[in-house]
């Protein structure tokens, strides 16, 4: 009796101790330039601090646990508040069809380097997908369907954060010699860089019209997941080599919360939901998905990234160069 109780308590407290962390990560990013990073990537830093000097209880293992896998799902549902399907169709086949490219540009460009120089295979592959379609909350979602570790996950994250921030710095130096509309530099910005933060960073540069589109094709990328991730789960039924009785809808490891991300998407379209609720409802999101980030990185130490070396930062760093190397001239010469 007293052992179930100290179980459950210990449960609570380990998803107390995630929205503690996720309150403060909230917090920092308020500061300027450090909101670039934004909340998800400082939940990860800090877990990882807070375990690497601290080491989690084992009583606070279900809860931590509960939190970066049932929060993150959650989370990811509640921010279909924040795409608005009509905005994607208004854009027209220009933003869409960048969006698309600037996936299949990413996910390639990383992976294929990787795979060059003998760099760790999930770990690119995570990179790949957080460079390709929307950082971290892409990272997190294929990472299950991968069956990456969480040191796998939390390193992937990291460097997209590091990538997306540098990239975000640079953009806002380099607007006024590129030469490019409004609408252009925001398609750009929006199908090369990491997190939304990051374009809503860089898009601002360039006026409203700029963050408008810069929002659209970066919510198309976002909205694209569900394919990537649906696509990954076929593929690793296949390379498991499930026999055809096992291989169906039930037992396909196809994340489904990710179509619950499409009809909430579908429902804000309706224009049923007021902004002010919708935009409680992405707070609440992020909010969920700061404690799933907060819980990746209260299993992870600091050690992790001295195994992982450099390689997979190298391509996606080379990855991410040629993504934006293709965007631009999509931008200046296509739009």
């Amino acid at each position: 009796m007293e052992e179930g109780m100290a179980m459950k308590k210990g449960f609570w407290l380990g998803i107390g101790l995630t929205f503690f962390i996720a309150v403060i990560a909230k917090l920092a990013t308020l500061l300027p330039y450090i909101s670039l990073i934004g909340p998800l990537v400082f939940a990860i830093l800090i877990g990882m601090l807070w375990n690497t000097f601290y080491p989690v209880r084992a009583e606070w293992e279900g809860g931590i646990e509960f939190a970066s896998k049932k929060l993150l799902r959650a989370g990811i549902i509640l921010l279909g508040m924040r795409l608005n399907l009509g905005d994607i169709a208004s854009a027209g086949w220009p933003a869409f069809l960048w969006a698309v490219g600037s996936v299949l540009i990413g996910i390639g460009a990383v992976y294929g380097i990787a795979r060059a120089i003998g760099a760790d295979k999930t770990i690119s592959f995570l990179t790949a997908c957080g460079t390709g379609i929307c950082g971290a909350a892409a990272i997190v979602a294929v990472a299950s369907q991968v069956k990456a570790k969480p040191e796998q996950t939390a390193i992937s994250v990291a460097i997209i954060a590091i990538l997306g921030t540098l990239f975000t710095f640079v953009y806002t130096l380099v607007y006024p010699v590129l030469e490019l509309s409004s609408r252009a530099f925001g398609m750009f910005a929006g199908g090369t860089l990491h997190e939304i933060a990051h374009v809503v960073a860089a898009g601002d540069v360039g006026g409203t019209e700029a963050l408008d589109f810069a929002l659209v094709v970066k919510l198309t990328r976002v909205m694209l997941l569900v394919f990537v991730a649906g696509g990954v789960g076929i593929w690793m039924s296949r390379k498991n080599k499930q026999s055809a009785e096992k291989f169906n809808l039930k037992t396909l490891p196809i994340p489904w919360f990710i179509f619950g991300f499409l009809a909430v998407s579908a429902l804000y379209t309706t224009g049923i939901v007021p902004e002010a609720v919708a935009s409680v409802f992405v707070t609440l999101a992020y909010l969920l998905m700061a404690m799933s980030m907060a819980g990746l990185g209260l299993n992870v130490k600091f050690e992790a990234f001295r195994s992982a070396g450099m390689k997979p930062f190298v391509a996606g760093l080379g990855g991410t160069v040629i993504l934006v190397l293709v965007g631009y001239m999509y931008a200046r010469f296509v739009l």
